[in-house]
């Protein structure tokens, strides 16, 4: 009889690979080293990508719950070493790495993701130069965020001392390093904004590693020291190092002892320019005062003052040239008056009816002293008067003679 043949089906397959991969005990925890590709970022908050190097590729998947405790953000083209198991997936007859912590391969996680902050927050404009504050020439309070207990808050207060020992300094101590720190870092800025309580702000401490100097790395507090209505200034670590805080500061300095020279002035610099300030002033003072004397000096020698006659004079001939202005222009307009007047009287004298008189001929007036114009005022029985230019005649009408203009005939 043929043998019996074990025939299965692919599902079955697959299942039998996968449980041999996850009986192997050297595939349930790996270290794998290679190249990001194909990043996705699900929407549900899984990564998926493939692993890769010169010789092949792997497939990978990291779950949520893995993925939201690491410091960074994996991107395509990043080396980096890969915890987890391998497993097989049935369905698609795969294998692949179940990835449960994940870290740069050659360089620090945490220069990562300070680098990817930094490129976030700067593309938000949050390090613009236009949103910087600047900070006052003179400040009589100067805030101080740091460590009680470190060196650094000792050299500040001793420089500010040193140069302008006027201002007032107000410690709020608060830790500069641990998981703590930026909270307690934050609480500081959001008091001295509250009470206005500084003129100026200096938060940072002395220098360290990278993980010491991490607080200042914070997000929040980045936000913080941007939305500070007071000027900040920080100064954090040695001057080779940068923080987030330094880029959204409005003034970075590279340590603590500078940033105290920073936020207040030197008193012997003050004083310095205060003398010269002084001394530009008695000068300006002095060529006034020169300038004045001069003055006072040439009118004492005027011949008004040493001699009050001639000032009479001045005022009359003053007055005598006003007075010819005076006459001139009354004569002037008088003239015009006149030439009107005359004008006017010849106008009149055109339209004076006894004008006409004059000349050879008499007006008619009736009784009353109406003057008569048409036969239509007279009737036979009426007195009238002639009135010639030398007296008047009075006489009777005795006929009445009307012409009618259209016809030539008398009535």
């Amino acid at each position: 009889m043929e043998r019996e043949k074990n025939i299965l089906t692919v599902t079955q397959l697959n299942e039998y690979v996968k449980m041999l991969l996850d009986k192997n005990q050297m595939l349930a925890s790996v270290y794998i080293k290679g190249e990001i590709s194909n990043f996705v970022n699900h929407r549900t908050g899984h990564f998926y990508f493939t692993l890769k190097d010169e010789g092949g590729t792997l497939r990978a998947v990291m779950f949520k719950g893995a993925n939201s405790k690491l410091k960074f953000l994996p991107e395509n083209g990043m080396k980096v070493i890969v915890h987890g198991r391998v497993s097989g997936f049935v369905k698609s007859g795969d294998y692949q790495l179940y990835a449960d912590d994940m870290e740069p391969d050659g360089i620090g996680s945490l220069y990562i993701q300070y680098e990817q902050l930094k490129k976030k927050l700067e593309a938000e404009g949050l390090f613009d130069i236009s949103r910087k504050k600047r900070l006052p020439k003179i400040p009589s309070r100067v805030g101080i965020i740091t460590s009680p207990t470190g060196a650094a808050v000792r050299d500040m207060i001793n420089v500010t001392g040193r140069r302008f020992p006027f201002a007032k300094i107000i410690l709020y101590p608060s830790l500069v390093q641990g998981e703590g720190a930026p909270a307690q870092l934050i609480r500081a800025l959001e008091y001295f904004n509250l009470t206005n309580g500084a003129d100026v702000i200096i938060i940072g401490r002395g220098g360290g590693s990278i993980e010491d100097l991490w607080a200042f790395n914070d997000e929040a507090l980045a936000r913080a020291v941007a939305a500070s209505k007071i000027p900040v200034i920080s100064a954090v670590g040695h001057e080779t190092d940068f923080t987030i805080c330094d880029f959204a500061a409005d003034m970075r300095a590279p340590t603590p002892s500078a940033a105290a020279e920073i936020a207040v002035p030197d008193t012997t610099e003050l004083k310095r320019k205060f003398t010269n300030v002084i001394s530009r002033m008695e000068l300006s003072l002095t060529k006034k005062l020169e300038a004045s004397r001069r003055r006072l000096e040439g009118a004492a020698k005027s011949r008004v003052l040493s001699n009050p006659k001639y000032l009479v004079e001045d005022k009359r001939m003053m007055l005598l040239n006003t007075s010819g202005r005076l006459d001139n222009s009354f004569f002037i307009s008088f003239e015009k008056k006149k030439q009107e007047f005359a004008l006017k009287t010849a106008r009149l004298e055109a339209l004076n009816p006894m004008s006409v008189i004059s000349r050879g001929y008499s007006a008619v007036f009736l009784g009353d002293g109406t003057l008569v114009k048409s036969v239509d005022q007279v009737k036979c029985g009426d007195t009238f008067a002639f009135k010639t230019a030398d007296g008047e005649v009075d006489a009777l009408v005795t006929g009445v003679n009307k012409i009618e203009k259209t016809k030539g005939k008398k009535i």
